[in-house]
């Protein structure tokens, strides 16, 4: 049996559960594990016990190989024991397997060598061996096998030729044989003694020259014995195990252990005997009842065992109990004589410690709260741990959520269909450069797909298809698959009718339509003529039934139209929404006159089955790693700019200081040298009062000196001052193109980010995931001039993932309770569901509600910051986009040619492909 970690692997038994539902319930479905046997009554159960099996951690137990998985393990034990037991003789298979049956040995080794010694020397009738005759070896059968009667009547070893044929054996009645050796309670000596085995004769047969294991040979030392060993051919004789050997790869210690190994097993209890397993006990005949000799001496050795271990353990144990035991008495009666001397302290004493130990504990306690209230929390922490308190309400934190609206998607609250549309959507958008398409707006392709007219012509839909038709050329795909399906549906539940089409109708009408569709020239320049019949085509050698499971209905909608000539009252057409009963498809048509009579939901899911076969082709795969060598460009540019930014920073920090110490120095030096220029104008210009009064000449020169340096001085400072002041402007500058290009930056991150993965914006306290879908793959938020672009125009909620909603309810408190407060019931989004906020207003109260002390809100309240420019203008443009295109409802009350005007008008229909190829 296999291990894992050295130990067997058992099998897991059905569970009470199971063998009740046996009696009581026996049409009760289960999961059945068949390569081991294994019954499971939860599928949980049963993948947990495959995917244990799977793990490459398993051991064969026969030649010691690792690294398996449990089956591989298992296969290489049954390999190696089917090899074993073709190799070892049959003859000897049952009595070995006597031989061993309630054995009591600690190792197999052990009994195997005991098993060897009393065998090898023992030969059984039709076994063949090798024969020694002159030194040359024979291979010959044992035809008869006499027991030992009188040892002085033993013939020779040395063989003697016979011309006359041996048969097996000459005597009916059974003659015991090598009896004694089966029992291996006699020792090997006594077993000797009593039947020795050199005293059996053997009659063997030599067999024909071709079997043995020397014919055939080409050297030359092999010839001049050829004549010699013919002679022998067929010959009978008597012989002894003297000159008798058996096959090393028949019978040898290695492959006799692995014999037993395979065949016996042993309880894990101590002194437990080997046992033949039950299956193999009775097909050689090994008694499976213990005889009750056997298991009182089973069950003497066991308790002898015990015994001496017990007393092992004892004696080890011994001195110190008794220590111990001697210790505590002269304790106890030390004890018991001052006991009643100081029994009432004591009391006394305990009482008061009690109450101590009472009063420190309160203290304690009273201490360790104080300490938590006082204990800071650390922000950012987990959301789910942030609440709001008094402080944080009257602050104008937001309690309840904004609720988004389910019945605001495109497809309402159908979230199968809304998934689909979101991934389409984004998926020919972001890839709109390898796919050769121009950006569209969400809504413009919901205008699109709910587009129910041939006449006029839907470019945007054309478009859509077919260049998704000519990148799935790329994809490897497999002729008529769709049609081996359907006839593969057929053959296992029957040729039932579907909107009055069998199976076989439909693969009849599928076989002319779109059969070169690989080749066939969809050009731009001609409408893209033909593109609904290469989409039947496409689909054809693309889909079945395990991938595209709405195939059939899809298919029989494109091909078959209602037959209207079976009721003559009616000459048009009755719709869908008024028909009072499913209508029958019974006449064939070609798909181009009635893909614009398909419902939405089945033109999504046929975009959405395009869009996900696309992504494996070589453009894509090409545009995503030149997407990432862009992305290594831009992170490069990205930190080159941030230094240099850092750089201009610093250096207007620095002309900023310099420029302060000077206006101040400037200040103060103006000031001074304005007193000095006024002096020296006054000396100048006084007259002396008295002839004999006149200034000192040196003093004069001096002071306009000092006025002519300190004027020179202002002039530098200034003409300094400015030049900085310049340079400061100057870097300011660039430091705003340098931000204005990070900006450009993290737009161009965004876009070439979101053709790799598409990745939320954040998640909220509650794991549910924000999206939006603006400015990535092909898609721009910023148009020619400036202008802002959108793609969506809305935020979008999804609720928590599977994984998610795991690890909220792992914990302790009712995540749920707390939802229902601040999300409200008809805000509870499930596993997976969508829902949109419309409307700027509504973003902004969520945006508000965001708590910035728990880590993922804080991160999306940080995007939200980010992209704000861009989501709020987006958004508002959107809305005035809606009701400039909003129609009055007179208008749709108009005849059909103003109808076809106004459908004209719509902004999907206006729509134009400048990224299409002309060619086929």
């Amino acid at each position: 049996m296999p291990t894992c970690r050295r130990k067997r692997v058992l099998l897991t038994e059905p569970s009470p559960a199971l063998l009740d539902a046996l009696k009581n319930d026996p049409g009760r479905e289960v999961f059945y594990l068949a390569e081991t046997g294994e019954i499971f009554d939860t599928y949980e159960a049963y993948v947990a016990r495959m995917s244990f099996y799977r793990l490459k951690q398993f051991q064969c137990e026969v030649t010691g190989k690792s690294g398996l998985d449990y089956f591989q393990a298992l296969e290489s034990e049954r390999q190696e024991a089917r090899t074993m037991h073709s190799r070892f003789p049959d003859q000897l298979k049952a009595a070995v397997l006597k031989a061993v049956q309630w054995q009591v040995m600690g190792r197999l080794d052990h009994l195997v060598e005991a098993v060897y010694d009393r065998f090898k020397d023992r030969y059984y009738p039709d076994e063949k061996v090798y024969i020694d005759i002159k030194g040359d070896k024979y291979l010959a059968r044992v035809c008869q096998v006499s027991p030992p009667k009188n040892p002085a009547s033993a013939p020779s070893p040395v063989p003697v030729a016979s011309t006359s044929t041996a048969s097996s054996p000459l005597s009916d009645e059974p003659v015991a044989i090598h009896k004694v050796a089966e029992d291996l309670k006699v020792p090997l000596k006594d077993s000797i003694a009593v039947d020795d085995p050199t005293k059996y004769v053997y009659q063997v047969q030599v067999l024909d020259e071709e079997k043995q294991p020397g014919f055939g040979k080409s050297h030359e030392k092999a010839k001049g014995k050829e004549t010699s060993r013919g002679q022998w051919s067929n010959a009978q004789m008597d012989v002894q195990c003297g000159i008798m050997s058996r096959d090393r790869l028949a019978f040898s210690k290695s492959i006799l252990r692995r014999f037993i190994r395979d065949c016996v097993d042993r309880d894990a209890a101590v002194a437990s005997p080997w046992t033949v397993k039950p299956a193999i006990a009775v097909r050689y005949g090994v008694n499976t009842v213990m005889p009750e000799e056997i298991r009182v001496g089973v069950e003497t050795i066991k308790k002898g065992e015990i015994d001496k271990r017990k007393k092992v353990w004892e004696d080890k144990e011994g001195p110190a109990q008794k220590k111990r035991r001697q210790i505590a008495e002269e304790k106890a009666e030390k004890e018991k004589a001052i006991a009643l001397a100081v029994a009432e302290q004591r009391q006394r004493e305990e009482r008061e410690r009690a109450e101590q130990q009472l009063k420190a504990r309160e203290e304690n306690d009273r201490l360790a709260a104080e300490k938590k209230k006082k204990k800071p929390v650390r922000y950012p922490t987990e959301d789910l741990d942030v609440t709001l308190n008094e402080k944080d309400k009257r602050a104008g934190m937001k309690l309840k959520r904004p609720v988004p609206s389910k019945l605001a998607m495109p497809f309402g609250e159908d979230q199968h269909s809304n998934a689909m549309f979101l991934m389409s959507w984004s998926f020919l958008v972001v890839y709109g450069q390898p796919l050769h398409l121009s950006s569209f707006t969400m809504d413009e392709f919901e205008g699109a797909l709910r587009h129910s007219v041939i006449e006029p012509y839907c470019q945007l839909l054309g478009e859509i298809h077919s260049m998704l038709i000519y990148n799935l050329r790329t994809v490897p795909f497999s002729r008529h698959s769709a049609i081996l399906s359907l006839m593969n549906w057929k053959e296992e539940n029957g040729d039932n009718e579907f909107l009055g089409v069998n199976i076989e109708q439909l693969t009849t009408a599928m076989a002319d339509v779109g059969n070169n569709w690989e080749r066939a020239p969809l050009r731009h320049s001609e409408g893209r003529e033909g593109w609904e019949e290469s989409l039947v085509g496409c689909l054809k050698d693309h889909a079945n039934l395990e991938n595209f499971p709405q195939l059939r209905e899809i298919l029989t909608r494109l091909l078959f139209a209602p037959d209207y000539t079976q009721d003559p009252s009616s000459s048009t057409a009755p719709s869908p929404a008024t028909s009072p009963v499913p209508l029958r498809l019974t006449t064939p048509t070609a798909p181009g006159h009635l893909y614009h009579k398909l419902p939405v939901k089945d033109r999504v899911a046929i975009v959405n089955f395009m869009c996900t076969l696309a992504v494996s082709s070589k453009a894509i795969h090409a545009h995503m790693e030149l997407c990432e060598e862009q992305l290594t460009a831009l992170r490069k540019e990205k930190i080159e700019v941030n230094r240099t930014k850092k750089q201009y920073l610093e250096e207007m920090a620095a002309l900023q200081g310099e420029t302060q110490g000077e206006s101040n120095g400037n200040s103060n030096g103006n000031g001074k040298s304005e007193d000095v220029t006024m002096q020296d104008s006054s000396d100048l210009s006084e007259v002396p009062n008295s002839d004999n009064e006149s200034a000192p000449p040196s003093k004069a020169v001096a002071a306009r000196r000092t006025a002519a340096k300190e004027r020179e001085a202002a002039r530098a400072k200034a003409t300094s001052l400015k030049a900085a002041l310049a340079e400061h402007r100057r870097l300011d500058e660039e430091v705003n193109k340098l931000e204005r290009r990070l900006e450009s930056i993290e737009r161009e991150f965004r876009k070439l980010l979101g053709s790799i993965r598409v990745k939320p914006l954040g998640r909220d306290r509650f794991y549910n995931r924000v999206w939006w879908f603006d400015g990535m793959g092909a898609a721009s938020l910023i148009g020619s001039g400036g202008t802002v672009q959108y793609g969506t125009g809305r935020i979008f909620v999804q609720g928590a993932s599977e994984f998610d909603r795991e690890i909220v309810d792992r914990r302790e408190e009712n995540v749920d309770e707390r939802r229902a407060v601040e999300e409200g019931p008809e805000g509870m989004l499930g596993a997976n569901e969508w829902a949109v906020f419309n409307d700027l207003d509504e973003v902004q109260e969520f945006v508000a509600w965001l708590n910035p002390k728990g880590v993922r809100e804080l991160n999306l309240k940080n995007q939200f910051t980010k992209w704000w420019n861009h989501i709020a203008p987006g958004m508002r443009r959107r809305a005035a986009d809606l009701n400039a295109n909003a129609k009055i409802p007179e208008a749709r009350r108009s005849t059909r040619k103003r109808g076809d005007v106004e459908l004209l008008r719509e902004p999907y229909m206006q729509w134009m492909n400048r990224k299409a190829v002309n060619g086929s």
